[in-house]
């Protein structure tokens, strides 16, 4: 009885530990997406910026609408570690068998290769929110060079945001090329002077766009994945919670039954020698 005691022990302490684990992990993705979260509002800020400038130039330059696509790429921002749910299912659900997937996420890449996926560039996602715009430029380099050698003609981006009281929602924005309809044409009394051939200066404006929306979606996923990995260390957190309370319980069970074993020992020795109980 002592043994099974002593293991009852061990499991509480074991599962304890375990807790001490969940809480920190939650604790780490809290600060992430709120430090995230706080860039975010910056970059949407500066996105909205470039976009007012191209709808006044588009009010003055007038661009073809879209074709059809004949060549599409997809990029698809994944999970860069687990413990977030279905967060790359539902990334991947959105792949186009048509497109050239273009993949992010460690954790994604991998479960992409078991769906059987596959991609024609992959990267890991930064550790840290702060490595955001260096790695807009990694994808956005890889991208015009696909597009000026295998003439790439639509690109779309595929991630994940978190929407609270909702959780997930994934969402699928475009790139490139341009849709007039995304930024309405905006004519100002006083139009601004031009030191730029109007065609020169909106290939500026839409490389300094797609960064930003790169940036855009990129924060908005690494938000997403550390709110589903809170919302799964929570789970987890009431699970241990609900564990030690049984095991609680099973201690105090093996405890009693333990001194009662004791009890009736004592008192079969007192029997056996022939001795009176005490008073």
């Amino acid at each position: 009885m002592t043994g099974r005691l002593a293991d009852v022990s061990a499991r509480i302490e074991n599962i304890r530990q375990l807790g001490t684990v969940v809480n920190a992990m939650r604790g780490i993705a809290g600060a992430r997406a709120q430090a995230a979260r706080t860039q975010l509002e910056a970059v949407e800020t500066y996105a909205a910026t470039i976009a007012a400038a191209i709808g006044t130039l588009l009010a003055a330059t007038a661009i073809p609408a879209p074709s059809r696509a004949q060549k599409p790429a997809q990029l698809l921002f994944c999970a860069e570690q687990g413990f977030a749910g279905a967060f790359s299912e539902h990334v991947l659900d959105h792949a186009a068998p048509e497109a050239a997937l273009f993949l992010l996420g460690t954790r994604g890449g991998m479960l992409a290769a078991e769906r059987g996926l596959a991609s024609v560039w992959s990267h890991p996602l930064p550790a840290a929110s702060a490595g955001v715009p260096r790695l807009a430029r990694q994808v956005a380099t890889e991208l015009y060079a696909r597009i000026a050698a295998e003439g790439v003609d639509r690109i779309d981006a595929v991630y994940q945001s978190w929407r609270p009281g909702k959780g997930l929602e994934a969402a699928q924005r475009r790139l490139l090329p341009l849709d007039p309809a995304d930024f309405p044409a905006t004519a100002l009394r006083n139009p601004p002077l031009l030191n730029l051939p109007p065609g020169a200066l909106l290939a500026s404006l839409t490389v300094d766009y797609v960064h930003a929306a790169l940036c855009q979606a990129a924060l908005h996923s690494f938000v997403a994945e550390n709110e589903a990995r809170m919302a799964t260390m929570a789970a987890a957190h009431r699970h241990i919670d609900q564990q030690l309370q049984g095991l609680e319980l099973t201690r105090r069970i093996v405890r009693q039954d333990e001194i009662t074993a004791e009890i009736i020992e004592l008192a079969a020795g007192q029997a056996a020698s022939g001795m009176p109980p005490a008073a």
